[in-house]
């Protein structure tokens, strides 16, 4: 065999025995969780009591589940009339999930800090995952005069029939905004 050919055979071989890390099984049962919710809306409230959340506390938050499918579920987030954030919750290549922040001005143009966010270090369970910052995020942060956000770690929660939670957490700084899943909003509200 001519070497090319037997270093082709060799890079094909080893090229079929790569394979994508498996999804744990808690990170699959959180996004079906995720996903029994898709098409409903929910009411949200602060439950944290840092200052700097004031404005948020104030305003009528509200998160819309849509855009599902097993492997990705986009989730906007409206603060009052602002309807810019949409939470992505997708699967990643390495097998585990992913949180980006997908902010996005009137006409629909990525806006300011946009698509930040980070990926899980661990299987986490059915009911929480929790998504460290990126590399991606930290380079957005350092450029964007947003330094203080490189240490963010985010967690969602899901516990069907009761509760869902997003999380930002850093040194000096706590946000927690809970949506009641007992009731969904009509579309009247």
């Amino acid at each position: 065999m001519k070497p090319i050919a037997a270093l082709a055979a060799a890079v094909l071989a080893l090229s079929a025995c790569a394979t994508v890390p498996a999804p744990a099984p808690q990170q699959d049962a959180f996004m079906a969780n995720l996903n029994a919710l898709c098409g409903q809306r929910f009411l949200g409230r602060v439950v944290t009591t840092d200052a700097a959340d004031a404005d948020f506390a104030a305003a009528r938050l509200v998160m819309h589940v849509r855009d599902c499918s097993a492997d990705e579920v986009r989730i906007p987030f409206w603060v009052g009339e602002d309807r810019s954030r949409t939470w992505v919750i997708s699967r990643n290549e390495d097998g585990g999930l992913t949180l980006k922040h997908d902010h996005r001005d009137p006409q629909g143009n990525p806006d300011g800090l946009h698509w930040y966010g980070g990926d899980t270090t661990s299987a986490g369970t059915a009911n929480r995952q929790t998504f460290p910052v990126d590399d991606f995020s930290i380079e957005l942060f350092n450029a964007g005069n947003a330094s203080v956000s490189t240490t963010n770690v985010w967690a969602v929660e899901v516990h069907p029939g009761r509760l869902y939670a997003y999380e930002l957490r850093r040194p000096n700084r706590y946000l927690r905004v809970e949506f009641d899943l007992t009731r969904p909003l009509t579309q009247a509200e």
